[in-house]
């Protein structure tokens, strides 16, 4: 029977993504993300890039199973005092919506 066993963060400068940078981050995002459809998913994924490149920190993860299986999973701690800033900035000009996760 599998059997998860859960998941634990990771520090990412002792991983193969030690070298990203914030851009690629953002392409990481888009390549993940950018072929799901619906325009709530775009403003989600459009979102997730503005806080990647204000600064938010990339959470990495490493869930695992109990026949030796695992998988990397990827999300994005708390937004950036300039995330915040920016969005502030935005919503005085007009609606910005942070879409629907896929």
């Amino acid at each position: 029977m599998l059997i998860y066993l859960g998941e634990e963060e990771l520090d990412i400068s002792k991983t193969k993504f030690r070298s990203y940078s914030q851009q690629a981050w953002a392409l990481k995002w888009i390549e993940m993300y950018g072929g799901i459809g619906g325009v709530h998913h775009k403003n989600w994924l459009l979102d997730q890039l503005a806080r990647i490149l204000n600064g938010t920190k990339v959470v990495l993860k490493k869930a695992e199973w109990s026949n030796g299986n695992w998988e990397y999973r990827y999300s994005l701690g708390e937004p950036t005092k300039e995330y915040n800033n920016w969005v502030k900035k935005i919503k005085a000009k007009k609606d910005y919506d942070t879409g629907i996760a896929p």
